[in-house]
């Protein structure tokens, strides 16, 4: 068998040298993360001082607007104007208008919607062609199941107009769903 002729390189100073370049660039990168590392946490320090420090700043300075004392008719007040919005939120919106819309025909045409929340009633006021489509709708009304005690409660014919609509207003009261 004839012998094979391999040659390595001589004594590894290649190999070792790159060795060294790669630890020493090694070393450089984990300076720089280091470095960048130590300034983003003294940033959320500095930031947490001034943090604390205005919370601490607004926590002596705050007292109340106004105290009780003086502004207890005006809370009340505002709590009952906040009160009524809130109930005229929650009105049965969507029952109230498809009844009005089932009710109305073309010969009836609204302008006015203007519902009482705390008396669950609503006034409507517009022009109808006639007075029997005018009484049709009263009628109409009085028939739809959250609607209750539709009533006409003043009409006019515009005499000055040639086709003479009545201009109405109609006050009805809605059942509350249950």
């Amino acid at each position: 068998m004839r012998s094979l002729g391999l040659k390595f390189p001589d004594g590894g100073q290649e190999a070792r040298s790159a060795g060294y370049i790669m630890l020493a660039l090694g070393m450089l990168a984990l300076a720089g993360v280091l470095y960048q590392y130590q300034g983003a946490t003294d940033e959320v320090a500095y930031w947490d001082l001034r943090i604390a420090s205005m919370d601490a700043r607004t926590g002596r300075k705050t007292k109340p607007l106004v105290s009780p004392a003086q502004g207890g008719g005006e809370i009340k007040q505002e709590i009952r104007r906040a009160n009524a919005v809130l109930s005229e939120i929650d009105l049965p919106w969507g029952a109230l208008f498809d009844s009005v819309e089932y009710a109305t025909s073309p010969e009836v045409a609204l302008l006015a919607f203007q519902p009482d929340a705390a008396g669950r009633t609503m006034r409507m006021g517009g022009e109808a062609k006639s007075m029997a489509a005018l009484l049709d709708f009263v009628s109409a009304l009085e028939r739809e199941p959250v609607l209750k005690d539709a009533y006409l409660l003043k009409y006019e014919i515009k005499q000055d107009d040639p086709q003479r609509p009545i201009i109405f207003s109609v006050m009805a009261s809605w059942i509350e769903a249950s």
